[in-house]
């Protein structure tokens, strides 16, 4: 009987999928699509470039198998009533709709899911309209970082724009998580710097900030734009630079005494120049006996001004370092994001144009928070760890100057005053199925509670743009709020419920959802819980 009604379940389940695929198309083919045919951005498992398009902005390939549930289909607008058709179309035949701009989310959210789906793609939406008189800039969701930095670049050499420092991240999601760069203890993350913007609601709607009302720019600023629609575009204030900046990145092994330097860190990152970013990238390497492996420390730095300038300020502040002017190295704004993204020297600015990821392995992140120097025991601790994880690195980016002026309440993204710096978890490793899949990420998972202790608290803060799943995910909709409520005051603190009343109104429905989506309130508790919230 079980198998019976087993066979019966599947069919009837691969009927409906199969019919709603026809209807969404269906759909998508009788709706005014301008100037293009609907197969020039439609692409479904039966297209000869299905499997090329999908693939091209996975940047995990933990994600890339095929055991994972592929989408129906693939939509790749090239005009923005293209973005409002598909919307109406998943919506009128209740198809989930997962939107990518880059393809840089850390748990594959924009591409996999564990029912029927389509993917929205914005990679051809990605003009950057730049205008120098005003200081402002018009920039599609697809761009990526670089393709924006260089369109800057072309038009002035004294402007930039604070956001990521890795080139190919995809506008739309980066900046409706935060935008997190080398620039924000001057100028804030890329959400501080956004004036206005255009988005695709719910009901197909394209509103700019006057049509969508505040609260809801209040909420794409930090909160992630895919659980209110879809991102079309952000106007951003351009901010000035200085003709030279300075840059360096100064190795110290354990050897080499990091573990006092990486800990005196601690009492200067926050504090010194505004214009000063000091990043420690800490990575296990081989040692300088056969066998034998250390952690090397890579202090990694932008300053918005000269190598003596600098120089000064770290002999006072910094010593420890012991930074010489033969480490800096002097460049223009537009060479030190080339410089900060790895490439080689002498790499043309058009490098930056280039939007293939090189990263091609599997990885797990994770984030976290801090609040009070870690002690030089636990730094020790974590150290060891590192080295016998073999494939643990940690990055400690500093907080401070801009960031701890604005409120927490001003944007959706909420950790300002109060951090010392925030650190990334990072863990990459070939690919090599499920097994090493959770070798890996139980390494990392046992790593994360070693650090609970020196981390923040009450709760345990973590950063929208480095998602990480096992704080939580919102599986059904019986009690969505109290599932989202676990991950929401992580990412958001306070905001969330001011993100959940945003949502209860703008999308009650929940059409635009994700595994870390804010959720509406149900119907039922819809009036009471609106009534208290912010």
């Amino acid at each position: 009987m079980l198998k019976i009604f087993l066979l019966l379940f599947c069919s009837v389940n691969s009927f409906s999928f199969a019919a709603t695929t026809d209807a969404f198309l269906q759909c998508l083919s009788t709706c005014k699509i301008t100037n293009h045919k609907l197969a020039n951005i439609t692409y479904t498992p039966k297209s000869t470039n299905y499997t090329i398009v999908l693939q091209d902005y996975i940047r995990n390939s933990r994600f890339n198998t095929s055991k994972l549930r592929k989408p129906i289909a693939i939509v790749t607008p090239l005009e923005e009533s293209q973005v409002q058709e598909t919307v109406k179309c998943a919506k009128k035949v209740g198809l989930l709709l997962k939107i990518r701009s880059g393809g840089h989310d850390y748990e594959g959210l924009s591409y996999t899911s564990k029912t029927p789906f389509a993917i929205l793609d914005m990679f051809n939406l990605r003009s950057v309209e730049i205008n120098i008189s005003a200081e402002t800039a018009w920039v599609q969701a697809g761009a990526t970082l670089g393709e924006l930095y260089y369109k800057i670049w072309e038009k002035s050499k004294v402007h930039a724009f604070p956001a990521g420092v890795c080139t190919t991240l995809g506008v739309g999601g980066h900046f409706s998580g935060g935008g997190y760069g080398n620039m924000l203890r001057k100028y804030g993350v890329s959400i501080d710097n956004v004036v206005d913007a255009k988005i695709v609601d719910a009901k197909g709607r394209i509103l700019d900030r006057k049509g969508m009302g505040e609260d809801l720019f209040w909420a794409i600023r930090g909160g992630g734009g895919a659980s209110f629609g879809v991102i079309l575009s952000y106007k951003i204030k351009l901010v000035p630079v200085p003709p030279v900046v300075t840059v360096f990145n100064v190795p110290k092994t354990l050897e080499e005494n990091a573990t006092d330097i990486v800990h005196q860190w601690q009492y200067i990152a926050d504090k010194v120049d505004n214009d000063f970013f000091l990043r420690v990238f800490l990575q296990p390497v081989p040692g300088r006996s056969n066998g034998s492996t250390t952690v090397k420390a890579s202090f990694i730095a932008l300053f918005l001004g000269d190598a003596n300038k600098l120089v000064s300020i770290l002999n006072e502040k910094f010593p420890e370092l012991g930074l010489e002017k033969k480490d800096c190295r002097e460049m223009s704004w537009i060479k030190s994001t080339l410089f900060w993204a790895f490439f080689p020297d002498e790499t043309p600015e058009t490098a930056l144009l280039n939007r293939k990821n090189k990263f091609v392995n599997s990885f797990k992140m994770k984030s976290d928070y801090v609040k009070t120097p870690i002690p030089k025991d636990g730094l020790q601790g974590a150290f060891k760890k590192m080295i016998k994880s073999g494939n643990i690195l940690m990055m400690f980016n500093p907080y401070g100057g801009k960031m701890s002026e604005i409120s927490e309440s001003e944007t959706a993204f909420p950790h300002r005053a109060g951090n010392i710096y925030k650190i990334q978890y990072l863990q990459y490793w070939g690919q090599g199925g499920a097994a090493l899949d959770k070798k890996n990420i139980n390494l990392q998972k046992n790593f994360y509670s070693y650090m609970t202790p020196f981390v923040s608290k009450n709760p345990r803060e973590a950063f929208l743009n480095y998602r990480d799943i096992d704080i939580g995910s919102a599986e059904n909709d019986c009690n969505a709020y109290d599932q989202a409520k676990v991950y929401g005051v992580k990412y958001f603190k306070n905001n969330f419920d001011r993100l959940v009343k945003v949502k209860t109104e703008f999308d009650p429905e929940n059409f635009f959802r994700n595994e870390q989506s804010i959720p509406p309130l149900a119907k039922a508790t819809r009036e009471d819980k609106i009534s208290s919230m912010v």
